[in-house]
């Protein structure tokens, strides 16, 4: 016998051992009808009782979105792509369709349609295929329900498998769910369990992807087509298979037509029309995202609250299945702004290798309204794409954080105006500094009396500075000696009630180099911190959800924790001061136009550049470095963008990435100016002779607005020295070599 001979054999015997099955287990249900009436309740009571509620309610994976703040979707996350809706928002035509080809006799018969059992072995006999099935609508939806309710593979394989017990079972299952629902229940749960290939379940996301349209938009040609999908996804598959889902759309159109659902002219026309699909995916995750590693942040923060389920298995469970809906605080505007400056000054995929991160976060409420990398998300062996989100901690993106350098400066300035020490108090920066008198907080010294600190440009030592003066020109050995003086524990405390830790959730270290920035942060850390001043001294938390809304309510989301941490007056005179730095200090240059204020930051040898500034509505902190490790790799002759450098500092990429964000972020935000700091700060100081400049704040009248002492050499930005402290590692902690 020849190969296609077997095969036509085993098609028939085939078909024949299935009618045989379907026999049997009509027989079986035929003869549970004829049973007398009192044993047929009794016997439909027990299976209803019997009856998984799964079946009646079931809890469908649904996709779930995170929105920005202006309701705009960021991302999907999902298990199954599928959008529930109720039976009215499927088109009539759909509905007509769908029981056409598969159930046309679905409104007068029970669970059990045994003409279309025969009409169906007798069509496939006839065929020599299976072209019709004999299952009715209900006993679908029962097996569909079974295997998505299904807790184990075990569960979801018994679901599906080809046996008469599975058969029975579901047979079983279906008289009692039409004891139970209407026939119209009934239809709308099938409608949103239907797989219909392509990674489309229910008519609603079928209707979306293949044709851009909601499923109370469908046409009769598109129902045509999605209802020939059902039977079998793969084979039917118009985007995969173009013919066979044509051929299968005509089929449907046949039976509409057998069944005077349509006309037969009606049919006709409609199949000499195109396919004419608009296939539309639904990414699945952060990466293509316009804002992947905010949206990282969210589905990080969601994976790790036990709010949302005990294990982490159970968060995923949700975030995948839940169909929530996750409000945040992402502000399109303003992250395209940080998005557009950080590629034009640090292109995704410059040959140098380099990297930056921005993250803006809203004073007085720590929403983070935008965090950017210039990279994409994906693969970090690519050039241009990074995993690791530099710009928050590790918990939240796997970086293990990058030194602050010089940004860290202005916690030693809190901690000296928040002493009483005066604007015009003055100290000595000597031309090297020697490490000691400086005890941690448990009282223990610290320091090396073998090495000494240097300043970044020679001429800055052997002079006095002002608290303002120092500050605009970021001289080191003035804030060691400033920390000194206030004691490194009092800028240590500083820091953390402004929220700082180290990228690993770790407390910072103590070290006199504490005051150059030599702890590992993240930008988001440091962004909240100086939110803080242009809050008056209030810290928030930073938060990136508002709100989350599941199908039957509101889950709890984050709550903003905000604290006043420092007095109003420090705050203001941090402020004041640091309004310099943009108009006579280290970024003078960058300022925006409206009162702000910012500190810049550049990291020993080169190895990173930031700025941190901010104006009364918003702050934002950037780095820039590379990600394969700075001490290797430091900025040293490098071009990035449009220019060229043979070393940056904080003032030369950082600083105008910052300004470039700011003036497109808070375009058409009304501008506030800074409060004035209290009188007393601008009393004359330890030898420093009373500016001339007598103008007062406009907040505040007992405040002259620029009490700040001598004009300071425009001079970069000086830089962090590495931690001097014997035995102290010192590498670029959050990415290896």
């Amino acid at each position: 016998m020849g190969e296609d001979s077997r095969g036509r054999s085993a098609r028939i015997s085939d078909l024949l051992i299935a009618g045989v099955a379907t026999g049997v287990l009509s027989a079986v249900l035929v003869l549970q009808f004829a049973l007398p009436a009192g044993l047929g309740v009794k016997q439909a009571r027990h299976t209803f009782e019997t009856l998984p509620h799964a079946l009646i309610s079931p809890v469908l994976p649904q996709r779930s979105v995170i929105l920005a703040a202006d309701g705009s979707k960021l991302a999907t996350f999902y298990y199954e792509n599928r959008v529930e809706v109720p039976l009215a928002k499927v088109a009539p035509i759909m509905r007509q369709t769908i029981i056409a080809i598969e159930d046309s006799r679905f409104y007068h018969h029970g669970a059990l349609d045994a003409k279309g059992i025969v009409r169906a072995l007798v069509a496939n006999l006839s065929a020599g295929t299976v072209i019709q099935g004999g299952s009715t609508l209900s006993q679908q939806y029962v097996k569909n329900a079974l295997a998505e309710t299904a807790t184990t593979a075990t569960a979801r394989r018994e679901a599906l498998e080809p046996t008469a017990v599975r058969k029975l079972r579901e047979l079983r299952l279906a008289v009692a769910l039409e004891k139970h629902l209407t026939k119209d229940q009934i239809l709308e749960r099938y409608l949103n369990i239907a797989y219909f290939g392509d990674g489309a379940y229910g008519v609603e996301e079928a209707a979306r992807h293949y044709f851009r349209v909601h499923a109370a938009d469908l046409t009769l040609v598109q129902a045509a087509t999605l209802a020939g999908i059902v039977r079998a996804p793969q084979t039917y598959n118009p985007n995969l298979h173009p013919m066979r889902g044509r051929e299968r759309r005509d089929t449907v159109l046949d039976r509409m037509a057998q069944l005077k659902v349509i006309t037969p002219q009606q049919a006709t026309e409609t199949k000499a029309l195109p396919l004419t699909l608009r296939i539309t995916g639904t990414p699945n995750g952060c990466v293509e995202s316009s804002a992947p590693f905010f949206c990282d942040y969210v589905q990080r923060e969601i994976l790790a609250n036990r709010a949302f389920g005990k294990t982490a298995q159970e968060r995923r469970f949700l975030l995948q299945r839940g169909g929530l809906q996750i409000h945040t605080t992402l502000e399109p505007r303003m992250q395209k702004a940080a998005q557009r400056a950080l590629n034009h000054y640090v292109p995704p995929n410059n040959k140098s290798g380099k990297a930056a991160a921005e993250v803006l976060v809203r004073p007085g409420t720590g929403e983070i309204t935008a965090m950017a990398l210039d990279r994409k998300m994906g693969d970090s062996t690519k050039r241009g794409t990074l995993w690791v989100n530099l710009a928050a901690d590790s918990d939240h993106g796997s970086s293990l954080g990058m030194q602050a350098g010089s940004t860290f400066k202005v916690f030693t300035l809190a901690a000296a105006l928040d002493k009483g020490m005066a604007f015009g108090d003055q100290l000595d920066a000597p031309k090297s500094f020697v490490p000691t008198g400086f005890r941690n907080c448990a009282g223990d010294r610290v320091g090396d009396p073998h090495v000494s600190l240097g300043n970044a440009a020679d001429g800055e030592g052997g002079k006095k500075f002002t608290l303002v003066t120092g500050t605009w020109h970021s001289v080191n050995t003035f804030f060691l000696a400033l920390e000194r003086k206030v004691g490194l524990c009092g800028t240590y405390k500083m820091a953390n009630r402004l929220g700082m830790r180290r990228a690993t959730g770790e407390k910072l270290e103590q070290y006199p180099s504490f005051t150059l920035g030599f702890n590992t942060v993240s930008p988001l850390r440091l962004a909240a911190a100086y939110a803080a001043f242009a809050a008056r001294g209030r810290y928030c938390r930073p938060i990136a959800i508002t709100r989350i809304d599941g199908p039957t309510g509101s889950l709890p989301a984050p709550r903003a924790k905000c604290h006043q941490v420092i007095d109003k007056g420090v705050a203001d005179a941090v402020s004041h001061v640091l309004q310099g730095v943009l108009t006579k200090g280290t970024a003078k240059g960058n300022d925006i136009g409206r009162p702000a204020a910012g500190k810049t930051g550049t990291v020993d040898n080169f190895s990173a550049a930031w700025f941190a500034g901010y104006t009364p509505d918003m702050a934002s902190a950037v780095w820039v470095g590379d990600p394969r490790g700075g001490y290797k790799h430091p900025l040293r002759d490098v071009c990035l963008g449009e220019a060229c450098y043979g070393e940056v500092f904080g003032a030369d990429v950082p600083a105008p990435i910052w300004r470039e964000t700011m003036e497109a972020a808070l375009r058409g935000v009304p501008e506030h100016g800074f409060h004035g700091p209290p009188g007393d700060y601008f009393r004359k100081g330890n030898g420093e002779e009373e500016d001339k400049d007598k103008d007062k704040d406009k907040k505040d009248k007992d405040a002259p607005e620029n009490q700040d002492g001598t004009e300071p050499p425009h001079e970069p930005d000086g830089r962090t020295p590495r931690p001097i402290i014997k035995g102290l590692p010192f590498f670029w902690p959050w990415l290896p070599d």
